[in-house]
């Protein structure tokens, strides 16, 4: 087996992603887990790509998988997952490559796996929050976390969050083949089916930042897509 694999999805990215992966590499090394960091490039044009193959070439343990061109989110972390479950990862992880999660809070996360098939990182529990958000952003985020579990009948309290620990159980339990979400909608899909899967799913607190450099992702199509996904899913199931 091989440890835990960390999928880092980049698109114009060259801001962050050599700041977060050298921030990223000694944090997991402190579990004393055997570590791989996969970066899904999707033909960043800011050349995110070449300072990925660089990174690789530097450090043992990273891994880049070039995607011929931006085909949302969600592919992104399918094509990572798909690699590192065909390189037996005990443990594989997802985290946005532009700081707003902490890679200091990788250890936690891990250990928080342990007692559960997924661990989420949570900013609407006891203990989790965001900073540097204007008062608009934050409505919009609980409210949108409001709906998804209202229409969707579950406990969890932050479903768009994507800061999340994946036992390799828990990921060949869900129909990854049947994941239709590409934007956001991803991150409420897959906590979704995980628990209409009968799995564990556990919250632990974080702080979500605002991006460190760069442009947000977000569009209108990406949320759009995240509102009608919601009622798509509860009636398909």
């Amino acid at each position: 087996m091989s440890g835990v694999w960390l999928i880092l999805p980049t698109y114009d990215e060259a801001e962050n992603i050599e700041a977060l992966v050298k921030a990223a590499l000694p944090q997991l090394a402190s579990t004393g887990l055997t570590h791989t960091i996969l970066i899904v490039d999707d033909a960043s044009p800011d050349g995110t790509g070449g300072i990925a193959d660089r990174l690789a070439s530097e450090h043992s343990e990273v891994q880049v998988l070039h995607r011929p061109q931006k085909d949302g989110l969600g592919r992104a972390y399918l094509a990572g997952f798909g690699r590192a479950l065909s390189a037996d990862a005990d443990l594989i992880m997802q985290m946005d490559s532009d700081f707003s999660h902490d890679p200091a809070d990788l250890p936690r996360l891990i250990s928080a796996a342990g007692a559960a098939d997924l661990a989420l990182g949570s900013r609407y529990v006891p203990g989790g929050g965001v900073t540097n958000w204007a008062w608009s952003r934050r409505l919009l985020s609980r409210g949108g976390c409001a709906y998804a579990r209202m229409i969707l009948g579950v406990p969890v309290r932050d479903l768009t969050g994507g800061f999340k620990c994946w036992n390799r159980s828990a990921l060949d339990r869900v129909d990854l083949a049947g994941v239709d979400a590409h934007g956001y909608g991803f991150q409420i899909e897959m906590t979704y089916r995980a628990i209409k899967a009968g799995l564990t799913v556990t919250e632990a607190p974080i702080v979500f930042r605002e991006r460190r450099e760069g442009q947000s992702k977000m569009d209108t199509w990406i949320t759009l897509e995240a509102v009608w996904k919601v009622p798509a899913l509860r009636f398909r199931a």
